[in-house]
């Protein structure tokens, strides 16, 4: 007796699983506003403003902020990219010459990708801007500046203090 009523219901169930999933994804807000309008999704992540921010910090509260210095080999004439974020199609920020050196403050999780702060050469006299990263800071945070910071390939550097 008990078997019946399953088998009358398991075809109800089957086809309340049947519906068609873009109406549910049509009635899915897209802000804390219901009804607000769906925002264009673009074609690809090279279209989209992607930027993830250097982590500082990430060896504890006794440690530099950033603890190995590396320098950037075999970049070529153009020089290695400094990306936004660890994507090869992330946005460029800047070129990277052969022999420049940076801090290395974070890993991609494939190790492909460093997370750098890349120090600023004296001009005009004046001392070379400290970085804020040759000493500890009190927590894992994004890196906030003064100095240029972004993430660039592995393969091209050579981790030379730290």
């Amino acid at each position: 007796m008990r078997i019946v009523p399953a088998l009358i219901l398991l075809p109800l169930l089957v086809l309340g699983a049947c519906s068609r999933s873009n109406d549910v994804y049509e009635e899915l807000p897209n802000s804390s506003l219901a009804g607000a309008p769906r925002a264009d999704v673009p074609e690809s992540r090279m279209d989209a403003p992607i930027a993830r921010a250097v982590t500082i910090g990430e060896d504890g509260p006794r440690m530099d902020a950033c603890g190995t210095i590396g320098q950037v080999t075999r970049a070529g004439s153009g020089g290695l990219a400094l990306h936004a974020a660890p994507f090869d199609d992330a946005k460029t920020l800047a070129q990277l010459p052969d022999g420049q050196r940076a801090w290395v403050c974070t890993r991609s999780i494939d190790q492909r990708w460093l997370g750098v702060v890349v120090p600023q050469p004296a001009q005009d006299g004046a001392p070379p801007v400290d970085c804020n990263v040759a000493s500890p800071v009190s927590r894992k945070q994004p890196y906030a500046g003064p100095c240029p910071s972004g993430w660039i390939a592995s393969a091209y550097v050579r981790l030379i203090g730290g």
